[in-house]
């Protein structure tokens, strides 16, 4: 049997929010068979569970926010895809403020405090979603189009392609593919970094957001050039963090996925509507475990391999 997967042990993080700079602190917990994945807003009066769907994300300017009744949790994507890449079904994460931490910008904090605290198999079924047909958004047209799609797939391939018409970026790769059943998750996608124009970050400052971003947790270019003194992880880092994103916000569906998904200039509204559009066709997909895992796509049965 494919089983669903947790933690083994609780492992802990402390770092800023991006956008409201705030200091926030991340238990991560086990959680029994079919719990999925729930953020625990603890700072509040009453704490309040946060259960990870489609349907709860509520807010997608510049990150991706999880919301019930008046609490929320913002920036949860990094995250997420860290979840997803190193395929953890069930977890509790407990937080003290509206934001998680942003740490170096990319995932590759959260795997590697995931795989710290150990990953244990669990004796229930794991659960996929199964793409039937294809469904596909699409937003504007001409050189402000863009648009997601999923289509039938045995495994979870993306396609992503991004078009910033900027110096630093024309000089990279634009356009990527990753297929999840690589094991390569950790390697190839999880260090790409969050990105920003210099010109951007002042502006957003100015309206109370990316209150705790800099050099240290993000790319950020000027009008010609990227400022991190230590370049690009990849030489494809901005195309990479669009699908390490897109990761994220596929998985707030609350199951893997059996799908392709491919994108252009998608974000996080386009992915959450994807997933909604999706969802809201029955026939466009069902739920699928797998009793014998030599019937599971390539790669899937193996846990996900350090760096």
């Amino acid at each position: 049997m494919l089983a669903q997967r947790t933690l083994k042990s609780l492992t802990r993080a402390v770092g800023v929010g991006l956008h409201s700079g705030e200091r926030v602190e991340l238990t991560l917990r086990p959680a029994p068979p079919d719990t999925g994945i729930v953020f625990r807003r603890i700072d509040l009066p009453e704490p309040v569970d946060i259960p990870v769907d489609a349907q709860s994300v509520t807010d997608t300017r510049l990150a991706s926010t999880l919301s019930r009744g008046d609490a929320k949790v913002r920036t949860v994507e990094h995250l997420m895809s860290a979840c997803a890449g190193l395929g953890l079904d069930n977890l509790y994460i407990d937080i003290t403020a509206e934001e998680v931490p942003i740490l170096d910008g990319s995932a590759s904090s959260f795997v590697y405090l995931l795989q710290s605290a150990g990953i244990e198999l669990q004796k229930a079924p794991r659960k996929f979603l199964r793409v039937l047909k294809p469904v596909e958004v699409r937003e504007g047209e001409g050189e402000q189009l863009k648009w997601a799609r999923l289509d039938p797939h045995h495994g979870f391939t993306l396609g992503f392609e991004i078009d910033f018409q900027h110096p630093a970026v024309d000089s990279t790769e634009q356009r990527v593919e990753f297929d999840m059943g690589s094991g390569r998750y950790s390697r190839d996608i999880a260090r790409a970094r969050t990105f920003a124009f210099s010109k951007d970050v002042e502006m957003m400052r100015a309206n109370g957001l990316a209150l705790g971003g800099g050099l240290d947790n993000a790319i950020v270019m000027d009008d010609t050039k990227v400022l991190n003194a230590d370049g690009l992880r990849y030489a494809e880092e901005f195309a990479k963090h669009k699908i390490l994103d897109a990761i994220g916000d596929l998985y707030c569906v609350g199951k893997p996925m059996l799908a392709a998904y491919t994108a252009f200039r998608s974000g996080h509204a386009l992915n959450n509507k994807l997933l909604r559009a999706l969802l809201a066709e029955a026939d466009a997909w069902d739920l699928v475990s797998f009793e014998d895992e030599r019937k599971a796509p390539a790669g899937f049965a193996q846990l996900a391999r350090a760096w």
